[in-house]
């Protein structure tokens, strides 16, 4: 077996059945589920109509590259969404089985371990897990950067040396982010450019979360359209997007990467040995998500409201409890160890949170996750209320 497999450690929903077995939570109160970000609004129903009016063509086999009709529908949104242009359907973008497969298939393809050194992929923390696997499989050495309130969630890029620079070979970035909702800046990615510029290593940025965020509110800023507005390239840079949270689809998992055409070719190659090609109708339904922008300001307007009545409630006991910029997670300050908030409120409450210790690692001495929980506003909204209530009622003791 791959020596590696060993070294991954338990996915954070793993750790949380561990933690919350032989509890047995109140019967009067029904499981409220906020601890996984899976979608709960409906899947419209033209996408469910265009997924089941394409089920004749599942007697061919399906290209790696994808339909063009679905890489033209991902640039025409590519130019609509950042104002992208002279992206080639045919060689600056891919779909892809949903971000999750492909950032892991990415780090496979991308890291070199024969350059004489360990090499480094970098990581915000916390973070999702995807990135410490892809990395460990691929021959490579997780290193986290913290995200912490204090510096309002941005990267510590003064935590590694100019010679831990020099290693890094990827860079995955998280924006929005998960868990915190941060959107990267301009700065932020002026800097973070001028780095990969200077060490020569790839950016990967995970932007799944970017149609989520306050309707009146500037859209979350891309990395492809942060390096146009520089006057930067795509080289050496590829951002994932997904259908999942912004079309309510996680079961049809589709996405795509685009970017830099030469990487995108080296990863063309890898994917047409990996077996990735995209489920013929699951292209067709992906083609009318594309191309649709009304249910997607829906979606919006749900998490929106979600927001708006549950984050009063809990700056009432949770001082420091704000919107994030974008996302649909809250991201909270806990009174006390974080497994031991989740697990209590489950016992006392019958509600589901994730301790931020799972989602993050020892880094520069500290966990940024400690003394955090992850609330996936996903469920409806009465639900969403109902849970805040009962998160102050265990808090206040009342």
């Amino acid at each position: 077996m791959n020596p590696h497999l060993s070294r991954l450690q338990p996915y954070p929903f793993e750790k949380l059945r561990q933690l919350l077995a032989g509890v047995t939570p109140p019967t009067r109160q029904r499981e409220i589920r906020l601890s996984i970000g899976e979608p709960q609004h409906p899947t419209p129903a033209f996408i469910r109509e265009a997924l089941t009016g394409a089920l004749g063509g599942l007697a061919n086999y399906p290209t790696t590259l994808g339909n063009s009709d679905l890489r033209r529908s991902i640039v025409a949104w590519l130019e609509r969404r950042y104002g992208l242009g002279g992206i080639d359907p045919d060689s600056g973008v891919i779909p892809v089985n949903g971000s999750r497969e492909a950032l892991f298939a990415f780090a496979q393809a991308v890291v070199d371990p024969s350059r004489g050194h360990t090499p480094l992929v970098v990581s915000p923390n916390p973070f999702y897990q995807i990135y410490e696997g892809a990395a460990i499989l691929a021959g490579a050495e997780p290193r986290f950067l913290n995200t912490l309130p204090g510096n309002d969630f941005a990267f510590d890029f003064a935590a590694l040396s100019d010679a831990d620079w020099q290693r890094v070979q990827l860079f995955f970035v998280c924006s929005p982010g998960n868990p915190t909702g941060r959107v990267l800046t301009l700065d932020d990615w002026r800097r973070l450019f001028a780095l990969a510029d200077r060490h020569g290593f790839v950016i990967a940025s995970d932007e799944c979360y970017s149609e989520i965020f306050p309707e009146e509110e500037a859209p979350p800023l891309g990395c492809l359209q942060a390096a146009t507005m520089l006057g930067r390239g795509h080289e050496r840079l590829v951002m994932f997007s997904s259908l999942s949270k912004r079309s309510n689809v996680p079961g049809m998992r589709s996405g795509f990467v685009a970017g830099d055409p030469a990487i995108l070719r080296s990863f063309l190659l890898y994917r047409t040995y990996h077996g990735s090609a995209m489920n013929p109708a699951i292209q067709a339904a992906s083609v009318a998500a594309w191309n649709d922008e009304e249910h997607v300001r829906e979606n919006r307007r749900q998490y929106r409201a979600k927001f708006a009545a549950v984050t009063p409630l809990l700056a009432e006991v949770l001082p420091g409890t704000a919107q994030p910029d974008a996302g649909f997670y809250l991201w909270l300050r806990t009174p006390g160890n974080d497994t031991d908030f989740a697990r209590q409120l489950f016992a006392d409450y019958n509600v589901l949170l994730l301790p931020g210790s799972y989602l993050g690692r020892t880094a520069q001495g500290v966990n940024p996750g400690a003394g955090f929980v992850r609330i996936a506003l996903v469920a409806p909204l009465a639900d969403c209320v109902e849970a805040a209530g009962r998160i102050r009622q265990f808090i206040s003791g009342s």
